[in-house]
């Protein structure tokens, strides 16, 4: 008897918790690190895994390095194997908190919220806090965030030979339903 009652307190937890819970596996991320005059970099990740706690407003972001596609094949080998070294950091993250964040007030009308949060890339940290907006649509939560980050914060070195072609400061745009 204990251990049935046991086992039904920890499937009604499970289930409790999991509604508080969003998930995605399709949000994407587009970056680009273009100089003007000079050739577009630029790359799209469409296999972004989300999860966003409905209840503490905690989101976590998990990009696999490798997914981003490329124009062009040989920028995407070269981001690969010589700027993020896929192989050896295979993926980025991002956890952070959605300041303010209560799900009841989420409307169709885009509300903007800051959220705080710590990215993990290339094997470097750094905090951040950038604006995004967030509203109901017909299939969940939208979220949406463009901000810039620099290569040197993550040691992404850019060969010098390429150095003027290629922006430190990286455009981020992440589009998301949960």
């Amino acid at each position: 008897m204990k251990k049935k009652l046991l086992l039904f307190l920890l499937l009604t937890a499970f289930i409790i918790d999991a509604q508080e819970k969003r998930t995605s596996t399709k949000g994407v991320i587009v970056f680009e690190a273009s100089v003007p005059f000079f050739e577009p970099v630029k790359a799209k990740n469409d296999g972004v895994n989300l999860i966003l706690n409905t209840k503490k407003g905690i989101i976590t972001f998990v990009v696999y390095i490798d997914r981003f596609s490329f124009e062009r094949s040989l920028m995407q080998e070269h981001f690969n194997a010589n700027y993020m070294e896929s192989k050896k950091y295979p993926k980025a993250t991002f956890k952070g908190l959605i300041e303010k964040f209560d799900l009841k007030n989420i409307a169709p009308d885009a509300t903007e919220y800051y959220i705080k949060g710590k990215i993990t890339m290339h094997g470097k940290s750094k905090n951040i806090r950038v604006l995004a907006k967030i509203k109901k649509v017909a299939a969940g939560i939208e979220l949406i965030s463009n901000f810039t980050l620099n290569s040197d914060d993550y040691n992404i070195e850019i060969p010098y030979i390429v150095r003027s072609k290629i922006s430190k400061n990286v455009n981020v745009k992440v589009k998301a339903v949960l």
